[in-house]
């Protein structure tokens, strides 16, 4: 009897250790998992890199910093971007290396993110709206460059009069001439007007592309928030559809005159396209740089009946169909 009791015991205790051996082998096979995945992981951080003496860091985000990276012949990908995004903020430029210099991923990564390129030390904005005669302007002043040459540089590169370098923060090299500055502002530019048109169109066509622009710059001169911007697009189509001139003042706040207030003056000396109280429909050109929300709402106007709008005391426009409720807008305006 003591024996058929001990066997018992032995084959419950033989039972209750293969159950738990069951229950536990879905957690036991992602322990294995996490293990052999965190060494594959420290592999990899630590496999060795030689970097060339000289390393090129893209403009823009971590994206383009790694496909810049990629292109000069560097085994990178997704996860080194997440690492890039842990361990810091690359800025543009060039990053300097020791002569056979040889580094550890996660260390050759951890420069790229926090080493501050040679050369770096310019940052210019280009806000929205602004004229490429007040920006290269700023910037011939900032980095010690000619306007002239500036504009003339853009004029070889761009295919477009205004609005070809779209409103960012860059980060320049101190040692970049006029030529390679234009360059180096148009490039990411066609990249993002590239990716939008295709969006929007399915294609980039760049004068189809450019009758986009000079709605949206007159949108983003004329809009005080982005809110309104959809509103204004809507006013331009319907003022055009029943042949209305446009009348915005936005229009002739081009070039030199981007912030000069416009009066009755101006706008009878003004025999430009951009004077829109003497022609019809939109200027020939964009009148300034002009933001993605402006694009979007030149392309997606909302759907109203508005003919007119007045700013009012709240800083906002005044929407109205007709004239006689836009003269009311006018006088409850001051």
């Amino acid at each position: 009897m003591k024996q058929q009791r001990k066997r018992k015991v032995v084959q419950n205790k033989k039972f209750r250790i293969k159950k738990r051996t069951k229950r536990n082998k879905p957690l036991m096979i992602l322990k294995a998992i996490f293990l052999v995945s965190l060494v594959l992981f420290v592999l990899y951080i630590f496999e060795s890199i030689k970097p060339e003496q000289k390393v090129k860091i893209e403009h823009g985000g971590i994206s383009q910093v790694v496909e810049g990276l990629k292109q000069q012949g560097y085994s990178v990908n997704i996860v080194d971007k997440y690492i890039l995004a842990l361990l810091g903020s690359p800025r543009a430029g060039i990053i300097l290396f020791e002569k056979d210099e040889t580094l550890s991923r996660v260390v050759f990564l951890y420069k790229i993110a926090n080493t501050k390129p040679t050369g770096v030390d310019n940052k210019i904005t280009l806000i929205p709206g602004e004229t490429l005669e007040i920006f290269f302007e700023e910037v011939a002043k900032q980095m010690d460059l000619n306007k002239t040459i500036l504009m003339d540089e853009y004029k070889k590169q761009s295919f477009y009069k205004e609005a070809g370098i779209s409103p960012d923060t860059y980060f320049t090299n101190t040692n970049m001439n006029e030529e390679d500055l234009v360059e180096f502002l148009l490039k990411p530019s066609e990249e993002k007007y590239s990716k939008m048109a295709t969006k929007y169109f399915n294609s980039y066509d760049k004068e189809k592309w450019q009758n986009v622009l000079i709605k949206a710059s007159i949108i983003q001169k004329e809009a005080a928030n982005k809110q309104e911007m959809p509103i204004i697009s809507s006013v331009i189509d319907n003022r055009i559809a029943k042949n209305m001139k446009l009348q915005m003042d936005g229009s002739l706040n081009y070039g030199i005159y981007s912030h000069i207030a416009v009066t009755p003056e101006r706008i009878k000396k003004d025999d430009t396209t951009f004077n829109t109280y003497k022609n019809y429909g939109l200027p020939a050109s964009p009148v300034g740089s002009v933001s993605s929300e402006a694009i979007d709402a030149a392309i997606n106007p909302s759907k109203t009946d508005y003919l007119y709008f007045v700013k009012n005391k709240e800083g906002v426009h005044t929407f109205t169909k007709d004239f006689r409720s836009h003269r009311d807008a006018i006088e409850k305006s001051y």
